[in-house]
């Protein structure tokens, strides 16, 4: 298999099949693919590859039963011919072999799995056909069902989804609401909670153009974008990081906020600057340009409105940005492959002796010009916390599921509790048992559950 030789495979199976052996090919091929799985997810040093080489691997069993492990079925009762199908044990030996070997990993696969996507959905089809686009997606989804991790990846999805929708890098909306629909409908309702960010989007942009309908006609200059979400639809907490924004922008948001407070009496709102972008009309000796930044960006050059040059300490007196922001912020502006603004001294770092100065000399071949930002090194602790709110939320989830069992049945021994919690969350995520100990200790700690006085291994509800 390894080699791609299927001709000698249908052979193998085809002699493997006369003298009734096809449970120890079936094995071997079970053990290979487990085999090969393993050595795939536990590559810490190549996680980014990791659905690529999976993707392969599975491509690869797919094509090698369904043209060398073929048996004789009988299409209807009046034929005797039958036809070619796959062997179904080889079916359902892949199944079991991908989903024992993403258990040698825990939570990676899934994580790395909702990761593949997001690059897909930002990428788009590029000069795939609709058909081909989506015939990727299935294929990645074709690994989704084989991880016992399932509510892994719909966290990461969903985050990585609110992401794309709100910095607009989804490269298609259309493929976005197909997917979400396609992965509420056919693996996991939940999934249904990513349709409130496409509502909160929709109602938004009403709400806007009614906003700017409003505005006096002799209105120009900048214009404001708002997207209004409910906290509960979006997997993610404000951050709380303070920055003064210009007079004219905060302005603008109080008269918002204003003409919102009138329309939605009692809802408040709460800015989420961290999230703002911006479009800046820029002058430069070369000619004009649109520059396409973050909102942090644009407070950091709009202040060379006023000053040809701005020293580090200047800069962050006036914005009072968070320092790690700010340096961030200077080194994507100065420090990159677009510099509108230069440095002294040059360098690829920002230290507090830095003196900025707007790039009148700034050439780029482009009219709109798309600066971006420099993302904070927090990639592995981003997950690591993402993955640490998981485990909280499993814990909550097998806490609930086994009130409502024991509120169900009053009384069950151990063993029947256990598999009955196990049952009751598998569609979501396989516990093992020392968690589920853990969660009824818990439960009987807080007294929702006591043991039986005459037998340690019995528990009874309390209502």
């Amino acid at each position: 298999m390894a080699t791609g030789d299927l001709t000698t495979l249908a052979s193998m199976y085809t002699l493997f099949s006369r003298v009734g052996g096809i449970a120890v090919l079936c094995a071997a091929f079970r053990q290979h693919i487990r085999t090969s799985v393993e050595e795939i997810v536990k590559d810490v040093n190549n996680d980014d590859d990791m659905v690529q080489k999976l993707l392969d691997l599975n491509s690869a069993a797919d094509t090698t039963i369904s043209t060398a492990f073929l048996t004789n079925k009988i299409n209807a009762p009046e034929t005797s011919a039958g036809t070619k199908t796959p062997d179904s044990e080889f079916v359902y030996s892949l199944k079991d072999a991908f989903a024992s070997g993403f258990r040698a990993r825990r939570n990676k696969p899934a994580e790395m799995i909702a990761k593949f996507l997001d690059k897909a959905m930002r990428k788009g089809q590029g000069s795939s056909t609709d058909a081909e686009f989506q015939a990727l997606l299935n294929s990645v989804l074709a690994l989704y069902r084989y991880t016992d991790d399932k509510d892994v990846f719909r966290t990461f999805y969903h985050r990585s989804l609110a992401k794309r929708l709100l910095l607009e890098k989804s490269a298609s909306i259309d493929f976005e609401a197909s997917m979400l629909k396609k992965l509420k409908e056919e693996y996991d309702p939940e999934f249904g909670m990513g349709e409130d960010m496409f509502k909160d989007l929709s109602l938004s942009k009403e709400a806007m153009t009614e906003y700017h309908a409003k505005l006096p006609s002799t209105s120009f200059g900048q214009r404001l974008s708002v997207m209004v979400l409910q906290r509960s639809a979006w997997p993610f907490t404000v951050t709380k990081k303070t920055v003064d924004l210009p007079i004219s922008m905060q302005k603008e948001l109080v008269n918002y906020a204003n003409d919102y407070k009138l329309r939605h009496s009692g809802h408040a709102l709460s800015w989420d600057h961290a999230l703002g972008t911006a479009t800046l009309k820029a002058r430069f000796d070369p000619g004009y340009k649109d520059l396409s930044v973050s909102l942090y960006q644009a407070v950091v050059l709009l202040l060379f409105n006023d000053a040809v040059e701005i020293p580090f300490a200047d800069i962050m007196a006036q914005t009072r940005m968070d320092d790690d922001e700010l340096r961030r912020t200077l080194q994507s502006l100065a420090c990159g492959k677009k510099k509108v603004l230069t440095k002294i001294p040059p360098g690829k770092d920002v230290n507090d002796g830095d003196v900025f100065k707007f790039n009148a000399d700034f050439k780029d071949e482009r009219l709109r010009v798309h600066i971006n930002s420099i993302q904070a090194k927090v990639t592995p602790e981003e997950s690591k916390r993402t993955n640490e709110s998981i485990e909280g939320d499993r814990k909550h989830y097998l806490d609930a599921a086994i009130v409502r069992i024991m509120k169900a049945k009053k009384e069950m021994t151990h063993e029947q509790l256990m598999i009955a919690t196990i049952d009751a969350v598998n569609s979501h995520f396989v516990p093992n048992v020392d968690t589920i100990k853990k969660r009824v200790e818990s439960l009987v700690e807080s007294e929702y559950l006591t043991r039986s006085d005459e037998d340690m291994e019995r528990f009874f509800y309390v209502a």
